[in-house]
This record gives structure tokens, C-alpha cells and sequence, in this order.
């Protein structure tokens, strides 16, 4: 069967324990079918399947200009930092899973020949997922941007002290709050840190953004949901090394009265998924919601 994809981009989780052999299958595969392969220059020092003169190992700035298809072998932290790359360019992604939990990452590293074999003859669902735009402003001047897949985590430092912020939705006041943190996030990364620290769990159509208070110095603040067409706006009134962290990719120490402002990305993410996938059968096996005590 003729594939949709004709080029492919590739790429490893960083430290490269692991990737060797799976990339080296997938170039193999790829090859086979005459789709063209692109890889990082830093997950091509694990992968001998193919000679440098077709294999071309591009930085991923230009990884993914004229790519059909990215691919990321690792775990979901590996897939999250391809993920905020891939969405300015529209090209689908799937995920190969050499981590533990694997909430992203679909394909078991074992049956990914058969599996990424079938998503290449068009056998799989594809899944559009937001992403949250960030930016901090000073002094009424944007000074840093980044964007996340998972959430904005507005935190307090390395110091251990309580910070105090101020968060407002379009521009209407909801509260001031002394806390650890509070955490934005999508309702990709409503499994993440935001459901350790008691949000609700998102199903990933649902279009709501989650705000969800780390230890709150009262009773009272609760997570709550919002629109994702809102725009959340946190200042920081006061707080020792306060930290702001994308994805735990990216990361700003903002200074008082600085501001965070989150808003959906304008593009959407092309998740593509195996036929047959199920997202509440996944919560069951990583979340053990089918297991019962002896």
C-alpha cells in the first residue's frame, strides 16, 4: 500500500539509553518502503542502520521543514519537548515508548514494527491536542516566551518559602493566593503534575484549561476549569526565587510584579494514535484503576 508519509523525522529522548536498536528498526522499515528519514544530529550517534550519505542528520530546527511524519523514541518527556516544536509546523506525531508510564507514548518499543507498518499504510486515529502559549511580561514589555504541551507551572524556588501571586481570568480578578504554586495546564497534562497535586482528570477533547493550586495556605482555593479560549494572567506580588517552568523544558525566574499570561496555542498538535487505542483504557492500565488489593 502506497504510504501518506514520504518523509519522516526521528527523534531519540537525549541521554540515548535504549534508542539504539529501535531507531535503527525504524530506519530499516522506512528505508524499505522508500519513505526518506530524517534524525537529530544528537540521536544519530546511537543509530548505525543506514550511511551518513542517506541518512541526513539535521539539527532539529530543520528537522522538520518538509516532514510528513515525526516520530519520537522515548518516554512522554521525550515526545512533550518534540511535541512543542512539531505544532508550528502541522506535522502529525506518533510516539515509541522506552519509558515507564508512557501516557503519550502509544507503541511499545517491541511492537513497533507491525504497529508504526500499519500507521504507514494510514491505519491510525488522529487526535488533535492544544498546547498553551506563555509569555512574561515586565514593565508592560514581553521579555521571555515559550510554549508546553503539559502545563505552566508558576512556582516557589529553591529557597522552600510560600510565594504570593494574584490570578485573573480575561481580565476579571479571581484571587490572591499564598501557596507552593499554581499550576495551567491542558487537559494533555491534567495526568501530570496537575493530578499529583488533586486536579481533575481532562478528557483530552474536552476544551478547558485547569488551574490547579500546589499546597494553598487555605482551605478554600480549589482547582477549578476554564474555557481554553480564556486568558490567564498570574503576577507575582511577592516570593523568593520564584520559578515559572514550560513542560519542565523551559524555565524563568520572574521577579515581582512580573507577569505570566497563558492562552491557547494557535495551532493545534496532530497526535496520531494506533487503531484501536483507548484513552480511558489507558488510564485503567497506567493509573491501575482495574486492580484490586489481595
Amino acid at each position: 500500500m502506497k504510504s501518506p508519509f514520504k518523509t519522516v523525522a526521528i527523534v531519540g529522548k537525549p541521554d540515548g539509553m535504549g534508542v539504539g536498536e529501535p531507531v535503527d528498526q525504524l530506519i530499516r522499515l522506512l528505508h524499505a518502503r522508500g519513505i526518506s528519514v530524517r534524525i537529530d544530529s544528537r540521536t544519530a550517534e546511537f543509530a548505525s542502520a543506514a550511511p551518513d550519505a542517506v541518512m541526513p542528520r539535521e539539527p532539529l530546527d530543520q528537522l522538520l521543514d518538509g516532514a510528513d511524519l515525526a516520530i519520537a523514541v522515548g518516554g512522554d518527556g521525550t515526545l512533550l519537548s518534540l511535541a512543542r516544536s512539531v505544532v508550528a509546523h502541522h506535522v502529525p506525531l506518533v510516539g515509541i515508548n522506552l519509558g515507564h508510564l508512557g501516557f503519550l507514548t502509544d507503541i511499545p518499543a517491541e511492537s513497533l514494527v507491525p504497529m508504526i507498518t500499519a500507521m504507514l499504510d494510514g491505519e491510525y486515529n488522529e487526535e488533535p491536542r492544544f498546547l498553551l502559549d506563555a509569555e512574561i511580561r515586565r514593565g508592560g514589555e514581553t521579555i521571555f516566551k515559550s510554549v508546553a504541551f503539559n502545563d505552566v507551572v508558576f512556582s516557589r524556588g529553591a529557597m522552600g518559602t510560600m510565594i504570593e501571586f494574584a490570578v485573573e481570568v480575561n481580565g476579571e480578578f479571581i484571587y490572591s493566593l499564598r501557596a507552593d504554586g499554581i499550576i495551567v495546564n491542558t487537559p494533555t497534562g491534567s495526568t501530570a503534575y496537575a493530578l499529583s497535586s488533586g486536579g481533575p482528570i481532562l478528557q483530552p477533547g474536552l476544551p478547558a484549561i485547569s488551574l490547579v493550586p500546589i499546597s494553598p495556605h487555605t482551605l478554600s482555593n480549589r482547582p477549578i476549569a476554564i474555557s481554553n479560549e480564556s486568558e490567564v494572567r498570574i503576577r507575582l506580588i511577592r516570593g523568593a526565587n520564584a520559578r515559572v517552568n514550560f513542560d519542565v523544558q523551559a524555565f524563568f525566574d520572574p521577579e515581582p510584579d512580573d507577569v505570566v499570561i497563558v492562552k491557547a496555542h494557535k495551532n493545534r498538535l496532530r497526535l496520531l494514535h494506533p487503531v484501536g487505542y483507548s484513552y480511558f483504557s489507558m488510564l485503567r492500565s497506567k493509573l491501575h484503576w482495574n486492580e484490586r488489593d489481595p
